[in-house]
C-alpha cells in the first residue's frame, strides 16, 4: 500500500490491473464503470479516496477519456465526486444518504422476500453469500465479510428475477460500502449479522417468506441505527 499527500492509503494498482484482461473484448466506458463499482463495493477504494487518472488508466489499459466517461457514471451513481481542481474521489457519506439506502434498502429487500411465491426458492446465490461470509469470519477477514454481506443482500433482492432490481440494487449496495468505513470494530459490527444471515437463509430454505421478511425488516432496522449512531459519534469527535 502506498501513502499519498492526504494522509490516506492508497491502493496497490497492479491488483487493479488484473482487471485489464476482462477489457480485451469491450474496453467501454460502462464496463469500467462496473470494474471500479465492484472495486468500491469490495472496499478496495475507501470513502475519501483520490483516483489517479493517469494510474488507474495506465493500471486498466484504457484511454482517459473512457476512464473520465466512467467516472463520470459512478458519479451519477453518487459513488464518486468531482472536487474543482483537485481531482475525483470516493465519496463521504452524509447522515442522510445513509437513511435513504436504508428507506430504498426496506422497499426493495423486503418486497422480493414478500412476491417469491410459492417454494421451494433458488437460494444458490444466497448460500453461497452466507457460506463466504462465514468461511471469511473464520479466516478473520472482516473486510472480505463485509463484502459477503453486501453480496448476500444482493442475492435477496435477486430473488425477484428482475435485471432492473439488480441494477438498482447494485448502486445502492456499492453506496452502502461506503458508509461501513464509519464503524471502528468492523467485526463487533459484521459478526452478530453473519448469524442472521444464516437464520434469513434456513427460514428461506423452509419455504418460509413471510417469516424471513420480518426477520429482514428488523435486521435493517438495526444495522441502520447501528450505522446512524455511529455516523453521530463521528461527528461528536470532530
Amino acid at each position: 500500500m502506498a501513502g499519498n499527500a492526504g494522509g490516506r492509503t492508497s491502493p496497490d494498482l497492479s491488483e487493479l490491473a488484473a482487471d485489464s484482461a476482462s477489457l480485451a473484448r469491450s474496453g467501454t466506458a460502462e464496463r469500467v464503470a462496473a470494474i471500479l463499482r465492484d472495486r468500491i463495493t469490495e472496499g478496495y477504494f475507501p470513502p475519501g479516496s483520490r483516483l489517479s487518472e493517469e494510474s488507474i488508466s495506465g493500471a486498466l489499459a484504457v484511454s482517459r477519456n473512457t476512464l473520465r466517461e466512467a467516472f463520470r457514471l459512478l458519479s451519477h451513481e453518487r459513488l464518486l465526486e468531482h472536487r474543482l481542481n483537485k481531482g475525483v474521489f470516493v465519496r463521504v457519506l452524509a447522515v442522510d444518504d445513509l437513511v435513504d439506502i436504508y428507506r430504498v434498502r426496506l422497499l426493495v429487500e423486503c418486497a422480493a422476500l414478500r412476491t417469491l411465491g410459492e417454494p421451494p426458492y433458488d437460494l444458490t446465490a444466497v448460500e453461497a453469500a452466507v457460506s463466504t461470509g462465514e468461511q471469511a469470519a473464520l479466516a478473520d477477514d472482516w473486510p472480505g465479510c463485509s463484502t459477503a454481506n453486501i453480496r448476500f443482500h444482493q442475492a435477496l433482492a435477486g430473488l425477484a428475477n428482475s435485471p432492473r432490481t439488480d441494477e438498482l440494487m447494485r448502486n445502492v449496495l456499492a453506496e452502502l460500502r461506503l458508509a461501513f468505513h464509519v464503524m471502528a470494530d468492523p467485526r463487533r459490527f459484521h459478526e452478530p449479522y453473519l448469524t442472521r444471515n444464516r437464520e434469513i437463509a434456513d427460514r428461506l430454505a423452509e419455504g418460509d417468506a413471510a417469516g424471513a421478511e420480518r426477520m429482514l425488516a428488523f435486521y435493517l432496522e438495526d444495522s441502520r441505527r447501528q450505522l446512524a449512531e455511529a455516523y453521530a459519534e463521528r461527528l461528536t469527535a470532530r
